[in-house]
């Protein structure tokens, strides 16, 4: 066994054999795994209970039944039985017809006729690994949905879309650019901006947000930069604005694009100088402040138009992200809706357990152009709603779909470039399990573990 010269630790490949020449053998052929040895049924549970093998390689025939199959089955029945997600190669001489379809029926991986063959087993004893680890991760993404848990702070996504998002923002988060978040209303944008402020080192400091969108003309000028008392008609004490209030963290302005034009030039002297001057007062005030801003419009248009300042533009968009919206997310309305579901769940309806198939394949097919907001409130309403255990279609005020979204999950009638799409759908209705997004695409397993390792889904 050779070691990890980046001390990961090496899978767990278990060999049941009870022949020691060929013990030997498999041993020193897998150089990748931490190989575990066992010759009879005993020390092989023993092995598989302390030291949980990722891949189990079986020889029906074990002692003391050495010239048939029934110990190696009963090995393989209580490896099932204690270790589902063991992937389990069996290899016989015994009736090898016979004993694949019993082999397969009961739960083994793949099948392999003795004599060994060590280059073609290894290879199968590799993509066994490969789907190990695939499910394992499937399964963890399952987990942190039910749980709650989510990446980057409060994202819950499978999408590439926005786990490229999210990786962005890592980058970005511990240097003082400006970041510009673009994306439609209801993707997202404040959330991400929390997470950014999350996983900076800003992160003691507060987190300030202001929707410019939301306050009238005269009054935003007031809330950004502050007043002193007497500034004005009401102003009956010295008020600190937002970015003031977000010293040593992250203002986040949402909607920039409707800050009107002459307080767009007090906003640009902030940002070239880093100093502010509330209403009423003469005194620049020093504030560290970093600014993340976010707009569902098309600022270069509007700078064309003489309605955004072209300057302050490039102050603000030092880093542009775009979000991608809903739609363009496969497979992450089904994980969020399961998401929202949980949580509206324990806050109001208990009795609701879950999504029934129509509204599952409801949400799949929906184009969402209300994006995350739209789904979270469907979500809210049906929870609250709902008569039974399982939420329908109709619960979310959506039409189930028709024949043509039953087509949409067949992969041997969709088209090449929709694969991805298809296949992550799946996958997030079957919340991570292989065996039953298999069955929803109509494929085998292994033409499945093709498909992503084709598509590089695994991550």
């Amino acid at each position: 066994m050779t070691k990890d010269t980046r001390d990961k630790p090496l899978p767990k490949l278990l060999v049941v054999e009870d022949d020691a020449g060929l013990q030997a053998q498999l041993k020193w052929s897998y150089e990748d795994f931490e190989v575990l040895v066992a010759g009879d049924r005993v020390s092989a549970l023993a092995l598989l209970r302390s030291e949980a093998p990722d891949i189990v390689t079986l020889d029906l025939g074990l002692p003391p039944d050495p010239d048939g199959v029934s110990e190696g089955f009963a090995v393989l029945d209580e490896i099932m039985a204690l270790k589902p997600d063991t992937k389990v190669v069996v290899a016989s001489g015994h009736g090898a017809r016979e004993s694949a379809l019993q082999a397969i029926a009961r739960g083994t991986y793949d099948f392999y006729q003795k004599p060994v063959d060590i280059d073609t087993l290894g290879l199968i004893v590799r993509r066994a690994l490969h789907l190990h680890r695939l499910e394992q991760e499937n399964r963890q993404l399952a987990a942190k949905v039910e749980s709650g848990e989510k990446v980057l702070g409060r994202l819950i996504t499978a999408a590439p879309e926005m786990v490229k998002v999210a990786r962005t923002i890592e980058r970005v988060a511990n240097t003082n650019v400006s970041v510009m978040l673009l994306g439609a209303s209801g993707t997202g944008k404040e959330l991400l901006a929390r997470g950014l402020h999350d996983a900076s080192d800003r992160t003691k400091g507060a987190f300030v947000a202001i929707n410019c969108a939301a306050i009238p003309e005269t009054l935003l000028e007031s809330e950004l930069f502050g007043h002193e008392r007497g500034a004005f008609t009401g102003a009956v004490k010295t008020t600190q604005g937002k970015i003031e209030q977000a010293a040593g963290g992250t203002l986040f302005l949402d909607e920039v694009g409707d800050i009107p034009l002459p307080l767009q030039v007090k906003l640009l002297r902030f940002l070239q100088e880093r100093v502010i001057e509330r209403i009423g007062s003469r005194t620049s005030i020093a504030v560290d402040t970093r600014i993340v801003c976010a707009t569902h419009q098309n600022l270069e248009a509007m700078i064309a138009d003489g309605r955004f300042r072209e300057d302050l533009y490039y102050r603000l968009a030092e880093i542009v992200i775009r979000i991608p919206s809903l739609a363009e997310r496969p497979g992450d309305a089904t994980l969020l809706a399961k998401s929202f579901l949980h949580r509206f769940a324990k806050e109001m309806n208990p009795a609701v357990r879950g999504f029934a198939a129509d509204a599952l394949a409801a949400i799949d097919s929906w184009p969402w152009p209300g994006n995350v907001r739209e789904l979270e409130n469907r979500v809210k309403r049906a929870v609250i709603m709902a008569d039974e255990k399982l939420v329908h279609a109709a619960d979310l005020d959506l039409a189930a779909p028709g024949e043509d979204a039953s087509i949409a999950l067949n992969l041997k009638s969709a088209r090449e470039q929709t694969d991805r799409k298809v296949i992550r759908h799946a996958l997030a209705r079957s919340e991570g399990n292989i065996s039953s997004t298999a069955k929803i695409l109509g494929i085998s397993r292994p033409t499945l573990y093709d498909l992503l390792k084709q598509y590089d889904l695994q991550t």
